[in-house]
């Protein structure tokens, strides 16, 4: 329990921010330059910052490789599809309710998700 809130939630945060960077890139590129969908562009840009979160999360933040490769990758897309249904489902509620902009709802929601893919991967996918 102590490493919840030890360097590991800060690792796991900083590994987050960088996939936050890889989420919003994407997501703009494809819906302002591509012009796709809003969900689309924001399952694409989730989906891409999920493998570098992988990456990281494995080798650096919880330094935990010694399980299978695919086995363990499997589990954190399991997570991070759960998160996305979350994300998604969220950035939905809160688009059709609100005339805010899609981008800073999309920055809250992020937070929330960020909260759940911690605790899961932390007690499922690198326990």
């Amino acid at each position: 329990m102590n490493k919840i809130i030890s360097g590991q939630f800060l690792k796991f945060g900083l590994v987050g921010l960088i996939g936050m960077c890889i989420d919003f890139s994407i997501t703009w590129i494809c819906k302002e330059q591509l012009k796709l969908n809003k969900y689309l562009a924001n399952s694409l840009g989730f989906s891409l910052a999920v493998i570098n979160n992988f990456l990281l999360n494995r080798y650096w933040t919880f330094e935990n490789n010694t399980h299978p490769f695919a086995g363990q990758f499997a589990k954190f897309i399991l997570v991070s599809v759960t998160g996305l249904l979350i994300n998604n489902l969220l950035l939905y509620l809160l688009v059709k309710n609100a005339k805010n902009n899609f981008y800073l709802l999309k920055l809250v929601v992020i937070g929330i998700v960020f909260f759940w893919n911690y605790f899961v991967n932390f007690l499922f996918t690198f326990n």
